[in-house]
């Protein structure tokens, strides 16, 4: 199995034809990924990449039986493309778009508050890589031919850091079940724990790492959720040990606003919690080989 997405997957990208939806639309293609058309207003009816072209996401829904959206949407628009899809009956959406007005994101959080929650579409990003489950399909924008299908599950906040972890766990014979980039500015669709919640209810997933980073309380709670609910051991890894406070480092969310923010405090208080933690990036496949030969 796999989470989110699969080979059976119905796939749009809105702002398909522009010169970025179009290059990765191409490489989801050519991963496998069951695209079944886009969203330009304006060019609907039209074909681009062999598939059609919709004017709107909701008659890509009622005509191509869309079921997941990308969004490559400038940021002015991005947030109106977010709702569209999700008010057109999407089930989950991946912004790859970064620089949203902050303001812009609290309306569209807003607006997903609005459906009932077993109906409401799943977001992730703004400023993600998106999601992949090997040898079934890819959405997003990351190389697919570093990660390969196996066992453990990967969620987090960086988007490269997460393909260095994919490289290095294929360099040591060990599959990902699905890694999920949930995004690195200030509002951000959905959480580590979120994430958590589908690995630990998804039989193919037998060991999870969460990537984090300084700023918020986003993977303290994940590893509260994790000691209360997860069956399955979390291994975690914290960037920006050397950041100082009031800076921002890298992502529009990584800037330590106030205690319990640092990466120090968050390594401990997941120590604390019963997380195996990694100490530097470049341990992050040899982490988690030992996790899965402890099992």
């Amino acid at each position: 199995m796999a989470i989110l997405i699969n080979e059976q997957t119905r796939i749009i990208v809105q702002g398909f034809t522009g010169r970025i939806g179009t290059f990765h639309a191409q490489e989801m293609i050519d991963y496998g990924s069951n695209v079944v058309g886009g969203v330009t207003p304006g060019k609907g009816g039209q074909k681009h990449l062999g598939l059609p072209v919709f004017n709107t996401v909701r008659e890509a829904v009622e005509q191509a039986g869309a079921e997941a959206s990308i969004v490559f949407v400038p940021p002015a628009f991005a947030a109106d493309s977010i709702m569209e899809a999700a008010d057109a009956g999407i089930k989950y959406c991946v912004s790859i778009t970064d620089g949203i007005p902050t303001q812009d994101m609290m309306t569209v959080k807003n607006f997903l508050r609005l459906f009932p929650e077993e109906d409401r579409m799943m977001l992730t990003g703004p400023n993600c890589s998106g999601t992949i489950s090997p040898g079934r399909a890819m959405l997003g924008i990351m190389p697919g031919h570093i990660y390969s299908r196996g066992v453990v599950g990967v969620v987090g906040r960086s988007g490269t850091l997460g393909y260095e972890a994919a490289d290095q766990m294929r360099r040591l014979n060990i599959g990902i079940s699905t890694s999920v980039g949930i995004g690195g500015d200030p509002i951000i669709g959905s959480s580590h724990r979120n994430v958590l919640q589908k690995l630990e209810e998804d039989p193919e997933t037998k060991v999870t790492l969460m990537i984090g980073e300084i700023g918020g309380p986003m993977e303290v709670e994940a590893g509260l959720f994790a000691k209360e609910n997860m069956s399955k051991p979390l291994v975690a890894y914290i960037a920006g040990l050397t950041a100082p406070p009031g800076r921002r480092m890298g992502h529009a969310g990584a800037i330590i606003s106030s205690a319990g923010e640092s990466a120090a405090e968050k390594v401990e208080r997941l120590k604390e919690l019963g997380v195996t933690i990694c100490p530097t990036p470049s341990l992050m496949g040899e982490t988690v080989a030992k996790v899965l030969a402890g099992l």
